[in-house]
């Protein structure tokens, strides 16, 4: 907030004195549950500190400043560019002169012709950007008692309380989904106390602020990405995208005074601020919106709406995802303490409470950030304040976007990966010109990034930008979602298309490898992000065995294409294998080459462990040691996405402890807001992870790992049908605690509790009526269910 704002409403003061008429009562924060609650005695010095809101589109991040307090806030649709497409003409003719000079082993060679001519137009990808700020200005809060500010996610609202002089503040902040706004309520304990002064500013150039009523206006243009020009010295396109945010304030008592920026209220008791911001997004090829038109219409759908109304609306709709699934580990007193506290000794106390929050914490921003209409989740959520952010907070496909939707299938959140669905789907249109230009094929291609524009070439650097199997790794979800689901509609009408063409795709991209004629291999690839441009990387196979296993079975489910399926049969089984190396490891090249000192954040060549199913200890006993052999070699440590992962490979090798061991590596705190690779992963004080800096994949793999710990459905038996793995990687330093909610692969709804590491009660909901296998160590029970009954067993069971 500038500094003639302020002045002005110090000015105000002296002209509107301050009446307290009569003392009021204000609700005090009661008690609430750590597992469900980050908590603070002190505002936010950092955005990173800062408490996240968000209704799947708009996101606010709430410092809880007394006196100068800052709400910065994102609209999903705000990039750097235009409508464009990547591809780059011709780029096909080159494929196979790249992919002989990897034949001959000259890989330099290889990088330099790729980067010449087979890269996207321009060479990179474009921008998420930051919105504005929500100014406000409280004369005379900067000494205050009895401070608190939290995030409730039992309602998803962010609250603060403090007193000043004996008078009682209280704020809330909330983003309301079903109006479309972040609701800002604020209240004294006494008449007339409540004076202060809103804005807004953007970090945008092209900006403007006008007041209009009770209404604060920003419109602006989108700056342009922050880079000129490309690697390749071509420009990159400029920014289009328009933009406006209304802040409309409600005030009780006292009144309001206006200036050409800014509002000031004075002699209050309460008010209530509605901030709505839009874009003239209107698809990835569409940018016509008119986003002063969006936004009266969202302030006209407010009007006459009472601040608990919508209150009350906006919890009712929150929790009707949230509270599917609950999680009690246990508590204790160190488990009341503020939450950097219980994050800064975590690693000693290892109270299970701060596991529970940040398992419902991955469950909170994807809700936060990921609702069906909106665009799917990025490297940030939706929550970003850089005009220049890490990695652009683009889509980075190569494992972080995925991580981003692990958890929700199996966290009973599968209306949150609609987003994600839609992107595949928009990615199958850009990415079959992809296909035709770079590789001169049909079907569709995505390489390791896209962006809002549905960029689908490979960017930045040939040396593992050239990675064909982005949009095959997407497809999975798709898959998951019928697993899960069982929807055959959604099977027939979205998932199948998208599956058909990236395997048309794969079908004709395989070649025959010069030693082994019998085996196809994927190339020019690479594995990310290591080793750089090779034929036949580990992980691209594995990807495409899975892609194409799904493809032939949603063939045979919905009796269609039998002869494409069959040749796809047939060209998976030459898929070339996974290989053990000479050090015992996995092999993460056709080659035997694995560095055993090598400690690289990713570790792609175990995708068949995790994400994927084709390696287990039961089913693939070898190939499961080798991969605890490889993850010997990568150490317990790295970014904080990679702890994540981690987390899920050790459950997904039946090791709880190890598992348990990498989700305290996870829970550390990191302070660090620049960009660093080595190994400083953790946490940052609002429970976001840090790479460093801050990505959100890390929540939501630390989620779906301690899903893995304790569920596990993706092995079937003979007949196709799912094995409901119970506490399959149970952690000793967890042995009591219950879940409920959770879903399992085939249709089943899953209540577990468990004391002293022993199962104790297991209640299933079946919801498709199939085959139910459930298996605890070494017992399992099968039995048929019908749709819809709840099936109930105990120890006595499994003996």
């Amino acid at each position: 907030m500038n500094k003639s704002m302020k002045n002005r409403h110090f000015i105000l003061l002296a002209i509107f004195p301050i009446l307290f008429s009569s003392c009021q009562q204000l609700s005090e924060p009661g008690k609430t549950n750590p597992s469900l609650t980050l908590w603070y005695d002190k505002p936010a010095a950092e955005w990173t500190e800062s408490l996240p809101l968000g209704n799947g589109r708009i996101g606010a991040m709430v410092y809880g400043e007394t006196e100068n307090e800052t709400i910065q806030f994102n609209e999903e649709t705000l990039w750097s560019g235009q409508p464009h497409d990547y591809a780059n003409p011709g780029a096909h003719n080159y494929l196979e002169e790249i992919r002989q000079l990897l034949w001959e082993g000259k890989q330099d060679e290889a990088h330099e012709l790729g980067n010449q001519q087979f890269m996207s137009q321009p060479f990179g990808q474009l921008s998420y950007l930051p919105f504005g700020n929500i100014e406000l200005n409280f004369p005379g809060h900067k000494e205050v008692s009895s401070y608190r500010r939290q995030l409730n996610l039992e309602n998803a609202v962010s609250s603060v309380f403090y007193e000043v002089d004996g008078v009682k503040f209280k704020r809330e902040v909330f983003a309301s989904a079903p109006d479309q706004a972040i609701v800002i309520r604020l209240e004294a304990s006494e008449n007339g106390a409540l004076n202060f002064a809103a804005g807004l500013d953007s970090p945008h150039s092209d900006y403007e602020v006008s007041v209009d009523g009770d209404q604060i206006i920003l419109k602006g243009k989108a700056n342009n990405y922050h880079n000129e020009l490309g690697r390749d010295g071509k420009p990159y396109p400029e920014s289009k995208l328009t933009f406006e945010a209304r802040l409309r304030i409600e005030h009780e008592g006292g009144g309001l005074v206006h200036y050409d920026d800014s509002i000031a209220v004075v002699n209050a008791r309460k008010a209530t601020l509605f901030l709505v911001a839009a874009t003239s997004f209107v698809n990835y090829a569409d940018i016509s919106g008119n986003p002063e038109e969006r936004c009266i219409e969202y302030l006209t759908n407010l009007e006459g709406k009472h601040y608990q109304t919508l209150k009350e609306k906006h919890i009712e709709d929150y929790r009707k995802l949230f509270n599917r699934v609950s999680l009690d580990l246990g508590s204790s007193e160190i488990s009341e303490r503020p939450t950097d506290q219980r994050l800064t000794s975590f690693y000693e106390d290892e109270d299970p409470s701060l596991v529970s929050l940040l398992f419902q914490y991955g469950r909170y921003l994807l809700i936060s950030s990921s609702r069906p209409g909106t665009q799917p989740a990025n490297l940030q959520g939706i929550w970003n304040d850089r005009l220049a952010p890490p990695w652009d907070s683009k889509y980075t496909i190569n494992i972080n976007t995925e991580m981003n939707y692990w958890p929700a299938e199996m966290t009973n959140l599968s209306e949150c990966a609609e987003p994600l669905f839609s992107m595949v789907e928009e990615l199958s249109q850009t990415g079959q010109n992809v296909a035709k230009e770079h590789y001169n094929l049909n079907g569709w291609v995505t390489h390791h990034n896209t962006d809002l524009w549905r960029g689908a070439a490979p960017i930045n650097n040939a040396n593992h930008g050239i990675w064909p199997t982005g949009g095959a790794w997407l497809s999975q979800h798709l898959w998951w979602h019928y697993q899960y689901s069982g929807d055959k509609g959604f099977l027939k009408n979205r998932a199948y298309p998208a599956l058909k063409e990236a395997s048309r795709f794969f079908a004709d991209y395989l070649v025959p490898w010069p030693e082994n004629p019998e085996w196809l291999v994927s190339g020019p690839s690479n594995s990310p992000e290591l080793g750089g441009l090779v034929m036949g990387p580990t992980m691209d196979h594995q990807i495409i065995r899975d892609l194409f296993a799904n493809t032939i079975e949603a063939a045979e489910i919905l009796g269609v294409d039998e002869d494409f399926a069959a040749m796809l049969k047939s060209k998976r089984e030459k898929i070339a294998p996974n290989q053990i190396g000479k050090h015992g490891q996995l092999q993460e090249w056709l080659e035997d080459v694995d560095d055993p000192n090598e400690k690289h954040r990713h570790v792609s060549h175990l995708w068949g462990l995790h994400p994927g199913n084709e390696i287990h200890p039961i089913t693939t006993p070898d190939l499961a040691e080798a991969c605890k052999v490889t993850l010997s070699h990568r150490g317990d440590g790295g970014t904080g996405w990679s702890r994540a992962w981690k987390i899920n490979f050790w459950a997904r090798l039946l090791d709880g402890d190890h598992a348990f061991l990498l989700l305290k590596n996870l829970m550390v705190p990191s302070k660090s807001q620049e960009t660093n690779y080595e190994d400083k992963g953790g946490l940052y004080f609002n429970l976001f992870d840090a790479h460093p800096p801050f990505q959100i994949d890390g929540n939501f793999g630390a989620t779906s790992g301690i899903v893995e710990m304790l569920l596990q459905s993706h092995l079937r038996d003979e007949n196709g049908d799912y094995y409901q793995d119970l506490l399959p990687a149970l952690p000793a330093k967890l042995p009591n605690g219950r879940i409920s909610g959770l879903k399992g692969r085939g249709g089943f709804e899953m209540d577990i509790t468990w004391e002293n590491e022993k199962l104790v009660a297991v209640k299933v909901k079946s919801l498709l009526g199939n085959t139910l296998n459930l298996r605890f160590l070494d017992k399992i029970i099968s039995r048929e269910t019908t749709a819809g009954e709840t099936y109930l067993f105990g120890p006595k069971d499994f003996l």
